[in-house]
């Protein structure tokens, strides 16, 4: 059995890992630089997770266990936790960049409850209907994240990096008035894109 010192530090490892990660890639963070960061020694980052491969993998399965922990209820939970930890969400963006197989499944699992949640809400009233569920899923998930994986594109015009509270806000602003509202005034686009698939 492990000491409380020996989890506390493992768990310094992986947030210092997530944080390292999140800015500079995987490839390219070392094991010195997160170990520095976690202000242990590199030796000590190995002994605990094996191999940067073995840190990934525990940041992975990290930022899994904190968007699962929302529960399949409510997937505003996810919103929440998301917009209270910026190193969860600069790493959860390049997961998606790198094409990790832990962002592979998490993209699933939101896509999946997400899909659940608007069609609890276009049976409440609140969510318009949809010929395509699984697709308006997949779009509403793929709108809220590409600030996050368009970051530096996503700042530099909003004046802000979109890992943070102020830049997320404002971009989740104009998101929802554009999916409330609505943009366009008719239904010209639409039909162009009915006609193609007729």
């Amino acid at each position: 059995m492990r000491s409380a010192s020996d989890l506390t530090a493992r768990a310094r490892i992986r947030d210092a890992a997530l944080a390292r990660f999140g800015t500079d890639g995987i490839a390219g963070a070392s094991v010195r630089a997160v170990a520095a960061d976690a202000g242990v020694s590199a030796a000590l980052v190995l002994h605990h997770f094996g191999s940067k491969e073995g840190l990934r993998q525990a940041c992975d399965e990290h930022v899994l266990e904190a968007i699962r922990a929302g529960g399949d209820a409510d997937i505003s939970a996810l919103g929440e936790m998301l917009r209270a930890a910026t190193p969860l969400r600069r790493y959860l963006a390049r997961a998606l960049l790198d094409g990790t197989d832990a962002a592979t499944t998490l993209f699933a699992e939101i896509v999946d409850r997400t899909e659940q949640w608007l069609a609890q809400g276009e049976a409440e009233g609140w969510v318009r209907p949809t010929s395509d569920g699984r697709a308006r899923a997949v779009t509403y998930v793929s709108w809220l994240l590409a600030p996050l994986v368009l970051g530096d594109q996503v700042g530099r015009l909003l004046d802000g990096d979109p890992a943070e509270t102020t830049t997320a806000v404002r971009g989740a602003r104009a998101g929802l008035e554009m999916l409330t509202g609505g943009l366009f005034t008719d239904d010209r686009w639409l039909k162009a894109f009915s006609a193609v698939d007729e």
